[in-house]
Order: structure tokens, then C-alpha cells, then sequence
């Protein structure tokens, strides 16, 4: 299971979370998302700890915790959510049909 650390100020670094959550336990794994465009931090980021306890510890300590300038939102991340199916079958087009657009004919 992971953390999800939300509201993160964009300045930061893996190597801040890190030492942040290391107050907390042995820290596996940090991900820090970031723009495709920018290359900025996204303002969220994921962390592993080494167990449960540890992640529990950090996320009571942490929740709400001014940080950077931020009050950080942490809790358990929840599973990725499969979005293949939710228009009704696989990728696909899914920009229906017909309607809309500019009638100039008639005022």
C-alpha cells in the first residue's frame, strides 16, 4: 500500500519527501509526478513506507501538517481506477454523434 501526499507546494523535491517521511520510518519508494508539458511537479505525490505502521504513524503526523508553506493532505492511496469501460467497451472514439454546432440560417 501507498501514501498519497497531496497539496504540495511545486518547489518540491523527492529528496524532501524523503527526509520528511523518514521521521516517520523506513521510506521504500517515492514518486513524484510530474508535467509532460513543464516538467513541474504535479502538487501530488506518492509514498512507500516500509509498513503499515509506518504509514499509519506518517499519515497521522502528516495530515493536515503546514509544510513548505502548504497544509498537506495525507492519506492511503487508493487503486488506480481501470477507466477502460466506463463509455461501454474498450479505447475507441468516444465523442458520440451529431448535433451542436452553428445553424446560420436561421435568426
Amino acid at each position: 500500500m501507498s501514501i498519497y501526499v497531496g497539496n504540495l507546494s511545486y518547489e518540491v523535491t523527492q529528496e524532501d519527501l524523503t527526509s520528511v517521511f523518514a521521521e516517520h520510518g523506513s521510506v521504500k519508494r517515492v514518486q513524484l509526478p510530474t508535467d509532460r508539458e513543464t516538467g513541474r511537479p504535479r502538487g501530488f505525490a506518492f509514498v512507500e513506507m516500509g509498513t503499515e505502521a509506518e504509514e499509519t504513524a506518517a499519515i497521522e503526523a502528516l495530515d493536515g501538517a503546514e509544510w513548505m508553506g502548504r497544509d498537506l493532505k495525507v492519506n492511503k492511496a487508493k487503486p488506480k481506477e481501470d477507466r477502460s469501460g466506463s463509455f461501454g467497451g474498450g479505447g475507441g472514439d468516444r465523442r458520440g454523434g451529431g448535433g451542436g454546432g452553428y445553424n446560420r440560417g436561421r435568426y
